[in-house]
């Protein structure tokens, strides 16, 4: 089957059925002169394709539901914009001008990626298009799962010749708000639906600690570093290698931790992380100008429904470019948790870059 031929097929996948709204979705397919696809959806501006023109074809390496049937029922967040705050925040609840703000809870008592109603599942808006590049407008209001403020967002993908994805966020709120905006994508860099794992690939962070968390993978509130642990990837290393080794992975079910990323390589131009195809085919390099990246092993996504028939743990993994998780409750952390000020505001990119 052609490329042209795969993406009208996902387009009719995604299209033929309703979304949350009871609406089709929009799909907007990206394309360079070397005839990389990009292909998102305004259903929570998700980055739902990725298909690179290797000599023995194309390949797809970002994960995806088969339809949208299946993707309303996953709860994997493949390739969405999660908000208003990724990750998780401890008991639903913080503080922030003497005022005590609960959210909606949706994993256990605490809320992941912004609650039940979270940017993920939101219709945003197309506002502007090209062949190379698509921007997504979103206005949430104050009291949005119990978030203050009326926050007005917007994300912009970009395809250029360089075989680059840039992910370009905007944001502001008339309130003092915890903001923290994350693409969901899972990649596989050997093609999704392959079998080969997430922990075959080569992995490198130029991050000097990472966060342990607790049971229900909230941060305990530490920063250790990553020197002689399983959780240093300052040289390229399998992901495998160091599996399951320590207590921090076994209470996660294996890596889906914050890591803190040296400050020299914030700028959204150095190399913060790379990624490398276990056939040394592929290389992904990751730039940004978030402070942390949340390394997810995959370690959940057995029976979640994909392209190929429903995925197993450790089919694709994620890098998610964002503050740190429960930043809200830690104004230790300074600028790295995450809170605004009223109309400060809130601009950040993330690039993923594929070398084949």
């Amino acid at each position: 089957m052609s490329n042209d031929a795969d993406l009208k097929r996902l387009e009719q996948a995604f299209t033929s059925t309703p979304s949350y709204d009871g609406l089709p979705a929009t799909l907007v397919h990206l394309k360079n002169s070397h005839g990389m696809t990009l292909s998102l959806m305004d259903v929570g501006a998700t980055w739902l394709s990725c298909r690179l023109p290797l000599t023995s074809g194309f390949r797809e390496v970002v994960l995806h539901a088969p339809d949208m049937a299946a993707h309303r029922k996953q709860t994997a967040y493949f390739g969405a914009i999660v908000g208003r705050y990724a990750n998780r925040i401890d008991a639903s609840q913080f503080s922030l001008s003497d005022r005590a703000y609960s959210l909606s809870s949706n994993e256990g008592k605490n809320t992941l990626h912004g609650g039940k109603e979270g940017f993920d599942k939101r219709r945003w808006t197309i506002v502007a298009q090209s062949h190379n590049a698509v921007t997504f407008h979103l206005d949430s209001e104050d009291g949005d799962q119990g978030f203050p403020g009326n926050l007005s967002a917007s994300v912009t993908y970009v395809l250029d010749e360089e075989n680059r994805v840039e992910i370009q966020y905007q944001a502001e709120c008339d309130k003092a708000c915890p903001i923290n905006l994350t693409n969901h994508a899972y990649f596989n860099l050997a093609g999704v639906g392959s079998g080969v794992k997430s922990l075959e690939h080569i992995l490198m962070m130029e991050a000097g600690h990472y966060l342990p968390t607790r049971k229900d993978l909230i941060p305990t509130g530490a920063w250790n570093p990553v020197s002689e642990t399983a959780f240093d990837f300052s040289e390229p290393k399998v992901i495998g290698r160091d599996f399951l080794s320590d207590e921090d992975q076994k209470i996660a079910g294996g890596y889906d931790h914050a890591f803190v990323l040296d400050p020299d390589v914030c700028d959204g131009e150095a190399l913060a992380v790379s990624l490398l195809a276990p056939d040394r085919s592929i290389i992904m390099k990751v730039s940004t100008t978030k402070p942390a990246i949340q390394f997810y092993s995959g370690n959940f996504l057995q029976g979640a429904p994909g392209d190929h028939g429903d995925y197993e743990n450790f089919d694709g993994l994620a890098l998610e470019t964002q503050y740190l998780p429960d930043g809200p409750n830690h104004p230790e952390w300074g600028e790295k948790s995450g809170v605004y000020q009223a109309n400060q505001p809130y601009r950040h990119r993330t690039a993923y870059q594929f070398l084949f």
